[in-house]
């Protein structure tokens, strides 16, 4: 993976939230999450080394292309498991918080796989 799953989770929201907000900040991160602002901050100044993430002097967060790119990686795991956990019957939240844990540890050939699975079954439908 690119990073730990922390950091993967951090990107991810601020992708979700960028969409949603006209700017992302610390509190909009740690309101989303349920963190606190304090913890956000150090694991901002992570991404920010890492340069995964700009941040202007007001305070806005942007994507770099590396960040942007682990991000979409990300959230396509979770849309993608958490729909196919959904379509076996596994409730809507339940689904959510499982595609959460597994889109960071399934390797990129296994979800390569579901991927093509679900469009043949799609197909067949």
């Amino acid at each position: 993976m690119y990073g730990n799953e922390s950091s993967e989770n951090y990107l991810e929201t601020i992708l979700v939230l960028s969409h949603e907000l006209p700017v992302v900040r610390s509190v909009d991160i740690a309101n989303e999450l349920g963190f606190k602002k304090s913890s956000v901050s150090v694991a901002m100044k992570s991404l920010r080394e890492k340069n995964h993430i700009t941040v202007t002097d007001a305070g806005f967060i942007y994507l770099t292309e590396s960040g942007k790119e682990i991000a979409e990686m990300i959230y396509e795991r979770h849309q993608v498991i958490s729909s196919l956990l959904e379509s076996l019957g596994v409730s809507s939240e339940i689904a959510a918080e499982d595609a959460c844990k597994i889109e960071h540890v399934i390797s990129k050939e296994s979800f390569e796989a579901l991927k093509n699975a679900i469009k043949k079954v799609t197909a067949a439908s």
